[in-house]
């Protein structure tokens, strides 16, 4: 059984910083591609960062230039630096990545999520 467990979430002023970390655990080969999303109330979950087992990253546009994607092969685990955050910024945060588990099957994993609140 694979999981994700993420860390980082909470409450932050407008124009601060939180780090988010997404650890996988149990029976994995190899994983692929990590990202971040995000959701509101109401709304579709949205890609926020990605990052290839290669290390290729990809934002979305409301997010370049604040927010730093990484990861660190050796330890399964994902990190989201969201420094400046804005009000907008606030929503449940779920990582998310591709792995190859037992047996070489190839599963798409969810954390439970983490909630950021950016207060005005």
């Amino acid at each position: 059984q694979v999981q994700l467990v993420e860390s980082g979430g909470g409450l932050v002023q407008a124009g601060g910083s939180l780090r988010l970390s997404c650890a996988a655990s149990g029976s994995i080969f190899s994983i692929n591609a990590m990202g971040w999303y995000r959701q509101t109330p109401g709304k579709q979950r949205e890609l926020v960062a990605a990052i290839s087992s290669g290390g290729s990253t990809n934002y979305a546009d409301s997010v370049k230039g604040r927010f730093t994607i990484s990861r660190d092969n050796a330890k399964n685990t994902v990190y989201l630096q969201m420094n400046s955050l804005k009000p907008e910024d606030t929503a449940v945060y779920y990582c998310n990545a591709g792995i190859i588990g037992q047996g070489y099957r190839y599963l798409e994993v969810w954390g439970q999520g983490t909630l950021v609140t950016v207060s005005s």
